[in-house]
């Protein structure tokens, strides 16, 4: 359950990164087909490579103290974005590194206040 909640926050935060950056737009037949795809694959992505990318960057990251950090989720944006349109055909496509820059920005701040409205941050609690 918490994966969907995620996973929801992800796709309203893609949606708004395709909706204010024209460098970042929707790849397929269906815009929002393409951003629930792109959204998958990114969530797939934040789940799995994510913590391996923080851990090989976490010397980086101390020295740049956390900004880092931009970039890790930079490259892990374009690397959803070329995954996405190369397996499924749908999904979204980054123009450059520095459009993949301002869009994981974007997309970490809207899906960390949509997952706080939604309470996808939130841990079980067992009695």
């Amino acid at each position: 359950m918490n994966f969907l909640i995620r996973w929801i926050a992800t796709a309203v935060a893609v949606g708004v990164a395709v909706w204010l950056l024209p460098g970042i737009s929707t790849v397929g037949p269906n815009g929002t087909m393409a951003i629930v795809v792109g959204a998958l694959v990114l969530s797939l992505i934040n789940i799995s490579i994510k913590p391996i990318a923080q851990v090989i960057g976490a010397p980086i990251t101390v020295l740049t103290l956390g900004l880092f950090y931009i970039v890790v989720n930079a490259l892990l944006l374009e690397l959803a974005a070329w995954a996405s349109t190369a397996i499924f055909g749908s999904g979204i496509s980054v123009a450059s590194f520095g459009w993949a820059f301002v869009g994981s920005i974007i997309i970490s701040i809207v899906s960390a206040i949509m997952n706080g409205i939604l309470g996808g941050n939130e841990e079980r609690q067992y009695s």
